[in-house]
């Protein structure tokens, strides 16, 4: 059935992406970006195409959201400042850009009685877990990033607009997410600090800490698929990837792609940052049950993350 989706961060890695297979499957969108992290270029085969509407707004004006979400159907709320590593310099970019963005997308959605919102969350919720893979019903240890606070913060909200309101929500929780168009983590990082220096490579921590990620189709395919398959009031789903790899594995794969052999030097520790968490890894047995499985591994997704990065200069010069 055709759709008229609204889609906040529409400019942005995982929102561009979805952008274009929504079109693909002759759905409308509504795409909403302020673009101060999106970009344009991510949009060039969307902003010819009949069935999208670009508006360039910022989700903490409340007003002119109320008026851009005219006409939706269903909203996926991608917008977010996903700055973990920085959020200690400037907390209230997480309260306002996050949680208080959340409730804005609520309320513009109650506004023009939208009932069905897809959320990204994060797996940095689970803080450092004790659970290891951990399950969506996981019991919340202390939160260790401001990013992970106040998404857990909108999780809330959302939660709470379902029980009040009638809205019916699928809640992504997610691994990092891989691919083209992706603008940053630790490949970007990498790959910048190799084109500045090939002979040597700083790497934050000791290289040992465990992550698990996800391909941005599988990513895609993931979304699409729960809310089909899942229809109670609340959905939570963990999104991820049967395995983890160490940051040593990744600089061996970008390294060995790249035909480069750095001298690493580790900064130490066991965490790269205030906030990272040194191993990530969610048990997706949930949404493998109903039927769902990614099409790539991570080695397959850093290799593929490389060569759209080789191939796409522009990318890094605009995160300049």
């Amino acid at each position: 059935m055709r759709c008229t989706y609204v889609v906040t961060g529409c400019a942005g890695f995982i929102g561009s992406s979805l952008t274009d297979r929504l079109l693909a499957q002759g759905h409308k969108v509504i795409g909403v970006d302020n673009f101060s992290t999106g970009q344009r270029r991510f949009l060039e085969g969307a902003l010819v195409h009949p069935n999208f509407k670009i508006v360039e707004i910022d989700l903490l004006d409340l007003g002119a959201l109320k008026q851009a979400f005219a006409g939706g159907q269903k909203v996926f709320h991608l917008a977010a400042n996903a700055d973990v590593r920085f959020g200690v310099n400037h907390p209230e970019k997480d309260l306002q850009q996050n949680t208080i963005a959340t409730f804005n997308v609520l309320e513009a959605m109650r506004a023009n009685k939208i009932k069905d919102i897809a959320f990204s969350s994060t797996g940095s919720i689970y803080g450092e877990a004790e659970i290891i893979p951990t399950p969506e019903n996981a019991a919340f240890p202390i939160q260790t990033s401001l990013y992970g606070a106040s998404k857990l913060a909108g999780e809330g909200l959302i939660q709470a607009y379902c029980e009040g309101f009638g809205f019916q929500s699928w809640i992504f929780r997610f691994v990092s997410i891989l691919g083209e168009r992706y603008t940053h983590g630790h490949v970007f990082d990498f790959y910048k600090k190799l084109l500045d220096n090939p002979d040597e490579l700083l790497v934050l921590g000791n290289g040992l800490q465990k992550k698990s990620y996800l391909y941005i189709q599988d990513c895609l395919d993931a979304m699409l698929f729960s809310m089909d398959n899942f229809k109670d009031k609340v959905n939570v789903i963990n999104l991820g990837t049967n395995e983890y790899c160490q940051v040593k594995d990744s600089i061996g794969w970008i390294c060995g792609h790249l035909g480069l052999k750095p001298t690493l030097k580790f900064s130490g520790g066991e965490r790269g940052w205030i906030g990272d968490n040194p191993f990530i890894f969610l048990d997706t047995a949930k949404l493998n049950n109903a039927g769902f499985k990614p099409k790539l591994g991570i080695k397959e997704s850093v290799i593929k993350t490389l060569e759209y990065l080789v191939a796409n200069q522009w990318v890094l010069e605009n995160r300049e």
